[in-house]
């Protein structure tokens, strides 16, 4: 028999605007211990030295994480132009110098070829497994590693400002899966003068801000207080991006039940992915038919 959980039965999304200096895992940690929250887990890491927004889900949330991971994202982030390092960003080893410097005009054109559909290949030094085993762990104990290249739909990468001739602040909106310290590493190499990320910052994760954000210090002074609900966001919020179809509570006993449950449909089609919802409550995620949502994910919300 399987030990039960301690915490709260609490469900919905926290945006943590992320400070430097703290893993992903441990931003979760610290949200679940303040919420007294059985379950928590974040949609899309960021690196530890990385800040913005880090999306975390509580309860049954978790269960929409895949909709954030997948959607699309904004950073803004500052390209050290000159020297590439073994990490792709300001933590690493230096690794190759140059002296060459792009004009900013060289730095637009040469950002057209990171637009659309591009091949990137993620960081040495990330979570990428190879063999079973994270990337990182490898690289960090000396061993040639070897990535593949994956797709990557950027919809826009454009420059900011270039504040001196060594650095270049750029934005990205991209899809899932975007490594910026692949994108730095490889503007330098298309410009000839390597680069690499000095920092980065998450502006925006789907339909979550960083503006809308709440810092660690307002969680650690609300911990274990019940006025810390006040900054949780609906678990609807994590599917704005799929269409909601209403469902009688007939139909909601059905899809809670894991059966196809019938619900009023406009604007979907035969086959698409929905989610159905009574009185303004998620019910259940699940593929329309003829009328019914087949579920593949159900709430347990009262």
């Amino acid at each position: 028999m399987g030990r039960k959980r301690k915490g709260r039965d609490i469900s919905g999304w926290l945006v943590v605007d992320k400070p430097a200096g703290l893993t992903s895992t441990a931003v979760v940690n610290k949200v679940r211990w303040a919420f007294d929250a059985k379950k928590a887990g974040h949609a899309g890491t960021l690196d530890p030295e990385a800040t913005g927004v880090l999306a975390v889900a509580l309860g049954e949330a978790t269960k929409t994480v895949p909709f954030i991971t997948d959607a699309m994202k904004a950073y803004t982030f500052t390209v050290t132009l000159g020297a590439a390092t073994n990490t792709d960003d300001a933590e690493g080893e230096v690794i190759a110098t140059s002296g060459e410097r792009p004009s900013d005009e060289g730095i637009k054109e040469a950002l057209l070829g990171f637009i659309g559909e591009i091949q990137q290949v993620p960081p040495k030094f990330s979570a990428v497994k190879v063999d079973g085993q994270r990337a990182y762990k490898l690289a960090r104990n000396g061993e040639e590693v070897e990535l593949s290249s994956r797709p990557l739909w950027v919809e826009e990468l454009v420059m900011l400002d270039r504040p001196d001739a060594d650095h270049v602040m750029l934005e990205m909106t991209c899809g899932k899966g975007g490594y910026v310290r692949s994108i730095a590493r490889d503007l330098g190499e298309k410009l000839g003068c390597l680069g690499h990320v000095q920092e980065l910052r998450r502006i925006w994760s789907g339909p979550f801000d960083a503006e809308d954000g709440v810092s660690l210090e307002q969680i650690d002074d609300l911990a274990k207080s019940p006025e810390i609900d006040q900054f949780l966001r609906p678990l609807e919020e994590g599917l704005a991006d799929l269409p909601e179809l209403k469902c009688t509570p007939e139909g909601a006993t059905r899809l809670r039940n894991g059966n196809p449950g019938m619900v009023i449909a406009s604007d979907v089609e035969y086959g698409d992915e929905a989610w159905a919802s009574l009185e303004g409550k998620a019910v259940a995620v699940g593929i329309y038919k003829a009328g019914e949502l087949h579920p593949s994910r159900v709430f347990n919300q009262d």
